[in-house]
């Protein structure tokens, strides 16, 4: 039984981990940066460890320091949450080979599916839906072109071993391909150490729906339903709902079972994520695996009462799952907004510093996800999610206005945040509707910029 966790991570993540241990019964060692060190995550730990200055790649990326606060506080496992490390292969290999658990799957798998063009054609190989194009890396621009008349515009450029919307080009001319290629391959460089790139057909406004699953080291595998993460600035998930509210009852069985055929295909032994992209016709298609806890997952929890975290911790414990599919049932709506510490009226523009007051909201169907407090700093090293405050009703529609309530009991003094633009997103009809997709959010802007209304 795993007794002592090491959480390699910060914020939110880490107080969500931290009380899901208490409740199991399991220590947990907090890391932190000198500038964290007054950070919640720290305060509720029943142990922390400084492990570097500010700057992430000297602290939350730094992984000989982390093994080393592990091995030194006798820890048997470490979570590496989301983000930062945790869909890193070698540091999931380090934390083996020194002789701890990693909780998430092996390394291998980490490598496959992280690899955009490996996992796409292993999914060819397991017969589950891909995006046309993208099997093999591009080696010049002359190929590129080639490929993109191949396949028809538009395409988009994509870095194999990419993440967070990062190393992205939509081509839709191919006068602008060279100069848009060249510049996903320097993004590429800058932000994962790897220029290659592919290309594939550009899906144009489509719905972005993820699957939740959790396979255990049996070959057992079962599927949470999907979240609709179609609301995006600049390919940044804001606002995320379980279930999609307008998709089909027939497509939303088949691209459940088959994002469970994709990980047993793969042997997935974690929790994880399949994510497709829908279009208008509805076809969907498979765009890419992430092989960790979601920022999201709290909503799929609230439809189906299962704790994500607990099951990823009891896998990694060689747990087997004590859940069928038949299990598993969908009940009610929820509704995650995540609060940045951003300025919307100055294009987004993050927003440290220090936190005079925090309100929370709180009632029935209200659950908030935050390492934030009175007093408590926002700081610029690091992503400047605030909160995410989830609702959850029997329906959508009453989960929406549960939403516009907790947003309006939330009180935020000392630095901006996004928290007025969501409550105009949650008014606006087309979302309301559900009927959005990934470009709403652009065009949804853009309109309010014209008008002069908010931005």
């Amino acid at each position: 039984m795993i007794k002592k966790i090491l959480i390699a991570n910060r914020g939110e993540i880490a107080v969500r981990i931290i009380r899901c241990c208490k409740e199991m019964g399991i220590s947990t060692v907090a890391i932190y940066s000198t500038i964290d060190k007054n950070a919640l995550h720290t305060q509720l730990a029943d142990e922390a460890v400084c492990i570097g200055p500010p700057k992430a790649s000297d602290s939350y990326l730094n992984i000989r320091n982390i093994l080393q606060a592990a091995s030194s506080t006798g820890c048997d496992a470490i979570h590496p949450g989301f983000g930062f490390l945790s869909e890193n292969a070698k540091f999931a290999r380090l934390v083996i080979e020194c002789g701890f658990i990693f909780i998430g799957p092996s390394p291998e798998i980490i490598e496959k599916m992280g690899n955009k063009i490996e996992s796409k054609n292993l999914m060819l190989k397991a017969n589950v839906p891909v995006i046309p194009g993208g099997k093999e890396k591009l080696v010049s621009v002359n190929e590129g072109i080639l490929k993109a008349k191949e396949i028809g515009y538009p395409v988009i450029i994509k870095a194999s071993n990419a993440g967070g919307g990062k190393g992205m080009r939509v081509v839709r001319f191919e006068e602008e391909f060279e100069k848009l290629y060249y510049a996903a391959k320097k993004e590429a460089l800058s932000n994962f150490s790897d220029d290659e790139i592919y290309l594939e057909k550009y899906i144009e406004n489509p719905k972005h729906i993820e699957v939740q699953i959790m396979g255990d080291k049996y070959k057992n595998v079962v599927h949470l339903y999907e979240r609709d993460c179609s609301f995006q600035r600049n390919n940044q998930k804001m606002i995320e709902e379980a279930p999609c509210f307008v998709l089909d009852e027939k497509i939303r069985k088949k691209m459940c079972e088959d994002a469970v055929k994709a990980c047993k295909y793969v042997g997935y032994d974690s929790v994880g994520t399949i994510e497709f992209l829908l279009d208008s016709s509805g076809k969907y298609y498979f765009m890419e695996m992430n092989t960790r806890i979601q920022v999201e997952h709290p909503i799929t929890e609230m439809v189906t009462g299962i704790d994500i975290v607990k099951y990823q911790i009891k896998i990694a414990d060689n747990q087997k799952l004590n859940l069928k599919q038949s299990d598993i049932k969908l009940n009610g709506f929820a509704l995650e907004c995540r609060i940045n510490a951003e300025n919307p009226k100055d294009n987004f523009k993050a927003s440290p510093g220090k936190i005079k007051f925090l309100n929370l909201p709180a009632g029935k169907g209200v659950r908030i996800e935050t390492s934030a407090y009175t007093g408590g700093e926002i700081s610029p090293f690091y992503d400047s999610m605030l909160a995410k405050i989830i609702t959850f009703a029997p329906t959508r529609l009453e989960c929406i206005k549960k939403m516009r309530i907790a947003l309006e009991e939330l009180i935020v003094d000392g630095i901006d945040t996004n928290e007025e633009f969501h409550y105009l997103i949650l008014h606006n009809k087309k979302f309301v509707d559900g009927k959005y997709s990934t470009g709403f959010a652009k065009e949804l802007i853009e309109e309010l910029k014209q008008s002069g209304e908010f931005i």
